[in-house]
């Protein structure tokens, strides 16, 4: 980004932060519509996604895969657990560790969820080229930032 001005550095729109915040923000506002039918929030979805991957998982495994604490995982499980789309189970051999299960219905879901993917990508315009290349660096700054 090598800017000459000091004022240039610390324009807002030359800021890759606020450039991946209104692109975060407006990516879960068009999957709004696409979700609500499922009952889903983005947050929620996400939740199902990394369940679909890799179901019985503990709460703690569950938090660290989505980067949630467990103030925003808590009540996100309630809701989940509520539309029957999971259970918690507490283990038996430890009571500290709480188990998030697919039900039956949260199974099925996944084929309901199946085209928001292809949905999302076709509704943002960019070439499926560039998007792959976009997801690429994104992955490639998460791995970057989570090491620190």
């Amino acid at each position: 980004m090598g800017w000459n001005l000091p004022d240039e550095a610390l324009k807002l729109d030359n800021q890759l932060c606020f450039a991946l915040y209104v692109c975060s923000k407006e990516i879960i506002r068009k999957y709004k519509p696409l979700l609500e039918p499922l009952n889903l929030t983005y947050t929620s979805y996400i939740t199902m996604l990394a369940l679909w991957e890799k179901d019985d998982v503990t709460v703690k495994e569950l938090g660290k895969r989505l980067t949630l604490d467990s103030g925003t995982l808590t009540p996100l499980l309630k809701k989940l657990e509520s539309l029957s789309y999971i259970d918690r189970i507490r283990s038996s051999n430890d009571e500290r560790n709480v188990y998030v299960r697919l039900t039956n219905q949260g199974r099925a879901l996944k084929k309901a969820a199946a085209g928001i993917p292809e949905q999302m990508i076709c509704s943002t315009n960019i070439q499926r080229e560039k998007a792959i290349q976009l997801w690429g660096t994104l992955h490639e700054l998460m791995n970057s930032l989570s090491n620190d």
